[in-house]
């Protein structure tokens, strides 16, 4: 009888010390399968969410680009701007409010060919998704409803939120009809930084 308690002793004492010692010898594999990271919406998207979905997205979106590195440009003077280039055109960004800040120069030039070309220097603007460069016929402006009520062409992509850079004036664009210039978030229609466009 003793030698079946004894036995019986032995079992439970391993047991227990199976129990409590395994976790040290075994290893507890987990893989679970990464999160899917949402893709930026289309503009098309954008426009069919309802506004509070719209304002969330939104919000992550400037969030998520604000806290990304600065993307720095130092593009230099082309050849032909270098020659004999004419400032046509003068204007300093500023500040849409008080989340989108932006600041430098904005000059265009009239080349020796006759195109145009407008150049930022010391640039700087707050990041955000979708940026693009918008001239725009009205000269002041301070919202999306300011860019809508004029005409706008787009000058294409932000090259970069920071530094120095150029970009052409179609041809067949006549530069003398757009008063300012317009850092556009071409997602959500908010303007980042406005620079008005004096004639020198």
């Amino acid at each position: 009888m003793k030698k079946i308690l004894l036995a019986l002793a032995l079992v439970i004492v391993a047991a227990a010390g199976w129990f409590f010692a395994s976790p040290l010898f075994i290893d507890d594999v987990v893989d679970e399968a990464p999160i899917a990271v949402a893709a930026v919406p289309t503009r098309e998207q954008v426009r069919k969410m309802p506004p509070e979905q719209r304002t969330v997205v939104m919000n992550e979106l400037m969030a998520s680009s604000a806290a990304k590195p600065d993307t720095v440009m130092d593009e230099p003077m082309n050849m032909a701007m270098a020659e004999t280039p004419l400032v046509v055109a003068l204007g300093n960004f500023t500040d849409a409010d008080a989340i989108h800040r932006g600041s430098g120069k904005a000059s265009m030039y009239r080349l020796p060919d006759g195109s145009h070309v407008l150049r930022f220097e010391d640039f700087a603007v707050t990041n955000g998704p979708a940026l693009v460069v918008l001239m725009s016929s009205v000269a002041e402006v301070s919202s999306a409803e300011d860019v809508k009520a004029g005409r706008y062409i787009k000058l294409g992509k932000l090259k970069g939120n920071k530094g120095n850079q150029n970009y052409t004036i179609p041809a067949s664009i006549d530069p003398s009809h757009y008063r300012s210039v317009v850092i556009w978030c071409d997602l959500f229609d908010v303007v980042f930084s406005p620079a008005t466009l004096n004639a020198t």
